[in-house]
């Protein structure tokens, strides 16, 4: 069964601007680690982000399990996006803000509108946090300002804060571009591993096409806006990520 279904998905910035987005399909399944490639303005990020609405469609549909995204008022699709995850190139911390009130900041979009003011959480809530964090290997770091880590530490952060959520689905965009070579395949068998035993589809938009390959079962390739491939990640060839990426060298 399909967790995420999206069916001739369009996009463009502005009325007269160029379509980002040419009619793209595809399904995330349960147990999914999914990548998007292509080349730098492919649609890639924009695709991501059309998945939660932080970029409309102009066309199109998106289902989340049974619910229609693109017909949900504002007030529902707030509670929708508390059901996706997402984790972002630049981390998106709150520097002056500890590792533990980064996380617990995922659950800001469950708690009610004075407790999201006070910042105040359920034990529940921190308890879970506390559990994440050691799952993220940060469990030592629970005090220090979010500006005091690491590139890779930060993401562990974001990943822990993003699993806050309880996500059905997580969403990433870009996630290791900021990141050396061996910390992102780090980060990302981090990814990997929590989302497997979690039970939690992944939707990655990724640049490193070797990393996508060790790390991803499925991918979708982009180029101009178009898909030009969707399927397992064993059947990407040499001739299928020449047709995606042209003339640029791999």
């Amino acid at each position: 069964m399909s967790v995420l279904s999206v069916r001739d998905l369009r996009a463009r910035y502005s009325s007269n601007g160029p379509e980002i987005l040419k009619g793209i399909s595809f399904d995330v399944e349960e147990g999914d680690f999914f990548a998007i490639i292509g080349p730098s303005g492919a649609g890639k990020s924009t695709l991501i982000r059309c998945i939660n609405r932080l970029v409309e469609p102009t066309a199109g549909t998106i289902h989340l399990r049974d619910v229609d995204v693109l017909k949900l008022g504002s007030s529902d699709l707030r509670k929708m996006r508390r059901h996706i995850g997402m984790i972002f190139q630049e981390f998106n911390l709150i520097n002056r803000m500890s590792v533990m009130d980064n996380v617990l900041s995922g659950r800001l979009g469950y708690v009610g509108p004075i407790r999201s003011i006070f910042r105040t959480f359920q034990d529940k809530d921190i308890q879970r946090a506390l559990e994440l964090l050691e799952r993220v290997g940060l469990q030592d770091h629970v005090d220090k300002r979010a500006d005091q880590l690491s590139g890779g530490q930060r993401q562990r952060v974001g990943i822990a804060r993003a699993l806050m959520q309880e996500p059905n689905l997580l969403l990433l965009d870009e996630p290791t571009s900021a990141l050396d070579p061996k910390i992102s395949r780090e980060v990302m068998d981090l990814i990997r591993s929590i989302a497997t035993e979690l039970k939690v589809p992944v939707l990655c938009n990724i640049h490193d096409v070797q990393l996508a390959k060790e790390t991803c079962n499925k991918i979708i390739g982009l180029q101009d806006g178009n898909k030009m491939f969707d399927g397992l990640t064993p059947d990407l060839d040499q001739s299928s990520l020449e047709e995606i990426y042209a003339m640029e060298v791999l």
